[in-house]
């Protein structure tokens, strides 16, 4: 089951900000650029043990399957207090019982999560929060409106959000 209704189960998905942007591009004639995009693959549960199991605590995850997880900002964001430049990077997790630490790393255009730690430009530590969902289908997507809104990743019995601001 996944909570988020807006959500199929293709393997790969693209997640927009402003939420539906291409819809409201093509309906509303909204500006040529969104604010942001997440681009990643979805794998799915299968009854497996997520967190703690397949993906272990204190080693880097790539927030996703296959390609790794790539977020393109059309416009500078500000998250927890530093402006994060506008451009395009990879985003990768390394999560604890507690928290997680999203990174923003310069090294795109790779597979899987060809960790190259000199090129993370960017990290933030986010609590974690369990839910009564079972969430099959790993999901990123962006909640709420500018200029404050959160990026959820979902999977499991677990949600992060990581709030920014548009400037």
């Amino acid at each position: 089951m996944n909570p988020y209704s807006a959500l199929d189960i293709s393997a790969m998905d693209i997640s927009y900000f402003p939420i539906d942007f291409p819809v409201l591009k093509m309906t509303k004639g909204t500006p040529e650029l969104p604010i942001a995009r997440i681009i990643y693959s979805r794998p799915h549960k299968q009854g497996r043990k997520i967190f703690g199991g397949l993906l272990k605590y204190g080693e880097p995850w790539r927030l996703g399957a296959n390609e790794a997880t790539e977020i393109e900002l059309f416009q500078p964001l500000r998250i927890q207090g530093k402006t994060v430049a506008k451009g395009r990077y990879i985003l990768y997790c390394i999560p604890t019982e507690t928290k997680w630490t999203i990174v923003f790393n310069t090294n795109i255009y790779t597979w899987g999560l060809k960790q190259n730690a000199k090129k993370d430009v960017y990290r933030f530590d986010i609590p974690i929060q369990k839910t009564a969902n079972n969430i099959e289908n790993f999901t990123i997507l962006f909640q709420g409106e500018a200029p404050h809104a959160n990026i959820l990743i979902a999977w499991d019995d677990v949600e992060a959000r990581l709030p920014f601001s548009t400037n």
